[in-house]
């Protein structure tokens, strides 16, 4: 049995403190040739998944708010929103499911959030994900501003 407690969660939040992109996951499944990847998302407030896709190997993805408040995002092909939705711990709407080929993200909109996300397996890192061309890098010039843009969607 593994547990996701307050000790794992703590680890994780110092890592990606530590992390240029002020975020870090941590797998829960044991090898990415396992029929069911699973792993958690440690943001800060002052990260954000960059919009991306994962058309190379399409399938489903979860995301459950474990803790805190994020933003999930919805785009189209040149990076219009088209569908935002506010996943919260506890709340009305804690998790949503991401069809094949949504471009999509998501950014804290608490102090710091932690996302649960599964997805079928077996993972190729080679087709993992395709950033979107039209979204600032979350390490690039330019990342606070777009970062502040997004949550502002949520105001």
């Amino acid at each position: 049995m593994k547990s996701i407690d307050e000790e794992l969660i703590a680890d994780i939040g110092r890592q990606a403190a530590e992390s240029t992109r002020r975020r870090q996951h941590h797998n829960l499944h044991a090898d990415y040739s396992d029929p069911c990847q699973r792993l958690l998302n440690f943001l800060w407030h002052d990260s954000y998944i960059r919009p991306h896709r994962h058309a190379a190997d399409p399938k489903e993805e979860t995301l459950i708010a474990l803790r805190g408040e994020m933003g999930c995002l919805i785009f189209n092909a040149v990076g219009g929103i088209t569908s935002r939705i506010r996943l919260v711990a506890g709340g009305d709407c804690p998790a949503v499911i991401i069809e094949p080929g949504e471009w999509h993200s998501v950014v804290a909109l608490s102090g710091s959030a932690v996302l649960l996300e599964t997805k079928a397996g077996p993972f190729d890192p080679a087709a993992a994900k395709e950033p979107a061309p039209w979204a600032v890098d979350e390490t690039a010039p330019g990342a606070g501003a777009y970062l502040q843009s997004l949550q502002r969607l949520f105001d």
